[in-house]
């Protein structure tokens, strides 16, 4: 009998130990952000995982019992969690790290640290994919990056990514040109926003999102151009109480204050409060020129439930500032090269009253639900407006040899109004051993617009050889404030309904394609006259194939993009031409590779865009849609950490952008579009010793020559400028110094517009 019992008993203990469940779960840092190489361990059994990049763990065939788990980083607190494993079945088991400032204080730069490579974005594809899964090449520069190389302005906060090149707009706002197209600063958190006539400041800035090639599907033609998308993201609030004050001076009478507070507003830390402010001011490097800024960007996080989020961001930005002068070159001038124009480089023909007032105002509301374990709601709302009381905007066209024509012009009142509404399901699904992610959404953007300019011709004729009387804003209402001069504009209301589907399909372990489509219905109402409405589908397909598991992928893509048009009814002999929606069509093929443990993550992609029906303008100032352009070229970006303390960024692109057939200028480069552009940055921060959390960085852009106009018969000169950083940073305090073209290297951007000389910015901040 005792021995049946006994042998009873071993059965079922083996039986029990037979059983077994698994565990899957996460770990986050207090910020909310996925914390990385965590060690996950039983402290009962010999098992331990460590976290995925996206701070994801898993354990399979575990016994049924109850076990302590053990989550630790190196200056990270350590947390444990008891878990009570069911057989066949999955628990759930989640960790949020905070730091320990004693130890973190000992590996403040050490570990993984390829800290300018993170690619985790929810924007991009609008769904959970990592960069690897992704047929689609973007780049992001975040946070740190701007800071260590003490960015004050929005123009150098776009230089650090591969293949554009920033402009200033004659308006005021600012883009960049990428893979040969002029884009703009279109989304902020993938809504459609406007930078045309007022700047942002970066002090609210979490990451920029530079997507590449033409993406009409999900981001529509309000959003895109066909050289890609720029997507500010914002701060958000998270958790844990902190803050830092900054103050920036420099040359040029740079004075800058700067502040960033988060904390939870509530004991149990379900509303949480975070705002972002600055003050700047600056003058030009040039004789003419002024910044007087003020931002102000609060943001509310509101967690109604476990499933439910709310967030509330919104963002005020008032300016007081000069445009840049825009320069223009006559061919009758004898000038074939903007570096040959004899006016000295930081001189200026107008009065520094000659100035503009603009403010904007963003808020932006998002919902985000977790319907089920599969699924996912993410509701947003957004209202833009930007609001110019007046610009005036400077004008010198060179006519001859050592004569400029000058000119200003008063834009606004203007307004522009965007209402924006998006709503995305995202769900994950099988069909046998076919794995999906399903993302379906609408938007609808209402944008009003209405203003006026005031206009006269040339001002006069002057010889820069000579003493000349600077043009003053007394002189410029004189003349620009009579009724003749005063043009109103007709009132604007255009509406963008978009409807899309994206689906990407894991067929096998290591391959996944990429289906995506979207109906867009554009609709333009303008006072006097009647309604016009387009109609545009775009695709976009891609194939993604991992040649190394989560390391090495090859992909390829088919991008559809699309530019709306209004009608254009007057041509020169009365008669009408209706345009049709321009369409780009980009085929793509590279290699993404995040190596070595992250430490090594690099692109290189060969792309061709090809347009069939671009607008061309003859001499007769007739315009015409039988134009056909292509761009294309290559582009590499290697972000990397070989050693600790040392990080790299690399960048180049290649790129021909060529009007393929037209009446005139077969055959020539597209104006604004050069063939090479680079950017590079190295930096290290000591980690041991008598230099410890001193760091240094040294890096620049290069930016090949390209040509002013369609014709090439004026170009504009290639530049390299230099920059380099001196830091120390520790979890206190950070001070840093950056040097800027520090070979004066006099440049020209995509309007002809002069770019700063040497100049240097002092930065420190205080933490807490």
């Amino acid at each position: 009998m005792r021995r049946s019992f006994t042998f009873l008993l071993l059965l079922f203990t083996i039986k029990a130990f037979a059983q077994t469940g698994s565990i899957k779960g996460t770990v986050t840092t207090a910020d909310g952000k996925p914390a990385e190489l965590v060690s996950i361990k039983f402290r009962e059994i010999k098992r331990t995982s460590v976290a995925d990049e996206n701070g994801a763990f898993t354990f399979h065939k575990v016994p049924v019992g109850t076990y302590t788990l053990v989550a630790s980083y190196t200056g990270l607190n350590p947390q444990q969690q008891q878990v009570t494993i069911i057989a066949n079945s999955e628990t759930a088991v989640n960790f949020i790290l905070t730091e320990n400032r004693e130890q973190l204080n000992e590996v403040f730069v050490q570990g993984n640290s390829n800290k300018f490579a993170n690619k985790n974005t929810e924007h991009v594809a609008r769904m959970p994919l990592k960069n690897l899964e992704n047929p689609q090449v973007y780049s992001v520069v975040g946070e740190k990056l701007l800071k260590e190389q003490v960015v004050t302005t929005m123009l150098d906060a776009l230089k650090m990514a591969p293949g554009v090149a920033p402009t200033s707009f004659p308006s005021g706002g600012v883009g960049l040109v990428s893979r040969g197209f002029i884009t703009s600063i279109g989304a902020r958190n993938g809504l459609q926003s406007n930078l045309g006539r007022s700047s942002a400041d970066v002090s609210n800035i979490e990451r920029i999102e530079f997507i590449k090639g033409p993406s009409g599907v999900l981001f529509g033609s309000g959003i895109s151009s066909f050289g890609g998308v720029v997507n500010l993201v914002t701060k958000k609030p998270i958790e844990n109480f902190f803050g830092n004050v900054g103050l920036t001076v420099g040359s040029f009478g740079l004075a800058r204050i700067t502040a960033d507070v988060n904390a939870p507003v509530n004991q149990d830390k379900t509303l949480l409060a975070r705002v972002n402010t600055a003050l700047h001011r600056q003058n030009s490097f040039s004789d003419f020129g002024r910044t007087n800024s003020f931002a102000f960007a609060p943001s509310l996080l509101y967690k109604a439930s476990n499933k439910l989020t709310f967030l509330f961001d919104a963002e005020i930005f008032n300016a007081t500032s000069s445009r840049p002068t825009y320069t223009i070159i006559n061919p009758k001038s004898g000038y074939t090269n903007f570096k040959d124009l004899p006016l000295p480089y930081r001189t200026s023909l107008y009065d520094n009253d000659v100035d503009a007032k603009t403010e904007s105002q963003k808020y932006f509301v998002e919902a985000k639900y977790q319907i089920n374990d599969h699924w996912t709601s993410s509701s947003n709302l957004s209202y833009v407006n930007e609001f110019t009381e007046y610009s005036y905007q400077t004008y010198n066209t060179w006519t001859a040899k050592n004569t400029v024509a000058r000119y200003i012009g008063i834009w606004g009142p203007i307004k522009n109004t965007y209402i924006n509404a998006q709503q995305n399901f995202v769900g994950k699904f099988k069909t046998g051993p076919i794995k999906h992610t399903l993302l379906t959404g609408l938007n609808y953007t209402n944008l009003y617009a209405n203003g006026s300019s005031k206009r006269a011709p040339n001002f006069d004729t002057v010889n820069v050889t000579m003493p000349n009387k600077l043009i003053n804003k007394i002189q410029a209402n004189d003349i620009l404030l009579k009724p003749s001069a005063v043009i109103n504009w007709r009132n604007t209301k255009n509406e963008l309904m978009g409807a899309y589907v994206s689906e990407v399909l894991n067929v096998e372990d290591r391959l996944y394609a990429m289906l995506s489509l979207r109906f867009d219905r554009y609709t333009s109402k303008q006072t006097g006259q009647d309604d016009y409405q387009q109609n545009a589908l775009a695709p976009k397909l891609g194939l993604v194939y991992q040649l190394i598991k989560n390391q090495v992928s090859v992909f390829g893509n088919y991008m559809s993009g699309f530019q709306n048009n209004n009608p254009i009814q007057e041509q020169p002999d009365g008669s009408i031409l209706s345009v049709k929606p321009i369409f780009a069509n980009q085929w793509e093929a590279g290699v993404k590779s995040e190596i070595f443990n992250g430490k090594v993550s690099s692109t290189l992609s060969y792309y061709s865009i090809n347009i069939d029906n671009a607008l061309r303008r003859s001499d007769g100032n007739f315009i015409s849609q039988d134009g056909q352009q292509q761009s294309k070229g290559f582009e590499f970006e290697f972000l990397a950490n070989p050693i600790a303390s040392l990080n790299i960024i690399l960048g180049y692109g290649y790129n021909e952008n060529k009007i393929v057939k037209a009446a005139a200028n077969e055959g020539n480069f597209v104006a604004g579009a050069p063939n090479h552009i680079a950017n590079y940055w190295l930096s290290y921060q000591f980690a041991s010793g008598a230099l410890k959390n001193v760091g240094a960085g040294f890096g620049g852009n290069y930016v090949g020559k390209s040509y002013f106009n369609d014709s090439n018969s004026i170009t504009l000169p290639q530049y390299h400028v230099v920059n380099a950083a001196l830091f120390y940073n520790d979890l206190k305090w950070r001070l840093g110094l950056k040097m800027n073209n520090i070979g004066n290297a006099h440049y020209w951007d995509y309007f002809g517009i002069y770019n700063p000389t040497r100049n240097f910015a002092v930065d420190f901040t205080l933490k807490f």
